[in-house]
């Protein structure tokens, strides 16, 4: 193995091109993995806010906010259930957002929520015509005491202030008093307007680990209750995206072993007549395939620490809002160490070349 990484150190340049393919992998491996949880991040961080012990939805809204509907007895039914101690409202309406300064079709897409319980990072609901924005918006040039028109009804938001890390299905939120929900909700959606007592959504918190089954158990089945996470997990088209990337991804880990498994490969036959010699010196193959993996976690380490300086980079460079890019420590070490496992079994390739070959024939001398 002290031969491998000697020969790694000396002759850098026999290892370069594999290095700067393993680099570009890594890069894209990274690049795929943050774009995911960039999307997700996005599409749930409205529901990630909550700071709830559960979400409830009516049975047949499959987790999305604008098919569900609880009645005020379906509410009334929750709050009854044992170790609920608050129940709040909440709901949303996504529409196209003007910006003074802004030509008349160029919208900003915006989430506008209507709650009772302030999310994490969320105040109070402020005044009546007035809304906290999430601080994507700044880069539309929104400001503290703008107003902002949303909806082809033209509804008149006051912004009071910006949020962090509350966007909802890609779009920047907006959250306003029960009242400025309903009156936006009427004037640029008629047809999905709400009873005074009706929401969309409700937002529990309590005690116990079951409270979620139990909030289902005591409406009698018309509700589906989830945690904050389950509720982020059944998001419609969280669990798509998360299958197709994941399945990129699992391609891309596929070409990094191919690659290094023919790379090393090639390598072994040009190194048979030195494999030869050090087997006639006593060198087991377990000893000489142990330096080809050497080789290779160390071609993926400095391929993978390259890749995950640039994708942080890269994070930094992009205009905010415009790639849903989130380059996490996790996601880095995750892919990294993916690469090395796909760097060790593409070596195994290699591994039957070294156990055949024969000291008398590689060095070219006969018993």
């Amino acid at each position: 193995m002290k031969l491998a990484l000697t020969e790694l150190r000396r002759r850098p340049g026999r290892f370069s091109a594999a290095a700067v393919i393993l680099t570009l992998i890594a890069i894209l491996l990274m690049f795929l993995g943050g774009l995911l949880d960039g999307l997700i991040a996005s599409s749930t961080g409205a529901i990630r806010a909550q700071d709830a012990d559960a979400i409830v939805y009516s049975d047949t809204a499959q987790a999305s906010f604008v098919r569900s509907r609880i009645e005020p007895q379906t509410r009334a039914a929750v709050e009854a259930v044992p170790g609920v101690t608050e129940v709040g409202g909440i709901g949303n309406v996504q529409l196209g957002a003007r910006i003074p300064g802004k030509g008349p079709r160029d919208l900003a897409g915006v989430a506008l929520f209507g709650y009772e319980i302030a999310p994490t990072g969320v105040p109070d609901a402020p005044p009546a015509g007035q809304a906290w924005a999430d601080d994507v918006l700044e880069a539309d040039g929104v400001e503290v005491g703008m107003i902002i028109e949303v909806g082809p009804a033209r509804t008149p938001i006051e912004i009071a202030g910006f949020v962090n890390d509350t966007t909802f299905n890609g779009q920047a939120s907006l959250w306003a008093s029960p009242d400025t929900w309903r009156e936006v909700l009427s004037a640029n959606r008629p047809d999905a307007q709400l009873g005074p007592d009706v929401w969309q959504a409700l937002v529990v918190r309590g005690d116990g680990a079951d409270l979620p089954a139990l909030i289902d158990a005591a409406t009698g089945g018309a509700t589906t209750s989830f945690t904050v996470d389950d509720a982020i997990n059944e998001t419609p088209g969280i669990q798509e995206q998360t299958s197709t990337f994941n399945q990129i991804i699992g391609v891309t880990i596929a070409i990094a072993l191919v690659v290094i498994g023919l790379f090393f490969a090639l390598l072994t036959v040009e190194r048979t007549s030195l494999y030869g010699v050090l087997k006639a010196l006593g060198a087991k193959s377990s000893t000489i395939f142990a330096g080809l993996v050497a080789q290779a976690v160390v071609l993926t380490a400095i391929a993978s620490l390259i890749a995950g300086t640039l994708v942080v980079l890269l994070q930094l460079l992009l205009p905010p809002g415009s790639i849903p890019l989130l380059i996490t420590p996790g996601r880095i070490i995750l892919s990294t160490v993916l690469l090395l496992v796909a760097a060790v079994l593409g070596c195994s390739f290699s591994l039957r070349r070294v156990l055949r070959v024969d000291p008398a024939s590689a060095i070219g001398t006969t018993s």
